[in-house]
């Protein structure tokens, strides 16, 4: 996927102050070879982060705090299970944000790692804005580029 710059400076910033970490994982499953990998965010105690500890520790006291959740945890600590409140939120903003700027689904179905762009209609089509205002100004950007300006409805009459 295109990285924004935003994103990359921001990575830049945090990579000058946090040194990238060589770790050695399993490749493609469990089983797989060991590879070395140089990972830019890492766990408290050094190695991968945990995407269950991550949600839990990180994720939504940060939702919490912003008063996007509610603050209240269970007994044992845990915020309140709900799928969107969970890091897989973050793929719905990505589509939603994609495809309200106007991108191609086929274009968001390569970004989100899906091998069909079927799949991705499936699941973000009702992200998907009001295309009607956007339909109206790209013909009239058609006649405006024909005719050279805007004459507008009265030219009609």
């Amino acid at each position: 996927m295109p990285l924004p710059d935003y994103v990359a400076e921001s990575l830049r910033a945090h990579m000058d102050a946090f040194k990238p970490v060589e770790i050695t994982l399993p490749w493609e499953t469990p089983e797989g070879p060991k590879v070395p990998f140089r990972l830019i965010f890492t766990a408290e105690q050094g190695g991968m982060v945990w995407r269950s500890n991550f949600n839990g520790k990180e994720w939504k006291p940060a939702l919490a705090a912003a008063g996007l959740i509610p603050e209240a945890v269970d007994e044992n600590g845990r915020y309140e299970s709900a799928r969107e409140h969970g890091t897989h939120a973050l793929r719905h903003f990505y589509a939603r944000a994609l495809l309200d700027a106007g991108e191609n689904i086929k274009a968001v179905s390569e970004y989100m790692g899906h091998a069909d762009p079927g799949l991705t209609l499936r699941v973000y089509s009702h992200l998907m804005p009001d295309s009607r205002e956007r339909a109206r100004r790209a013909i009239d950007s058609v006649f405006q580029r024909i005719f050279g300006e805007d004459h507008g409805p009265q030219t009609a009459q």
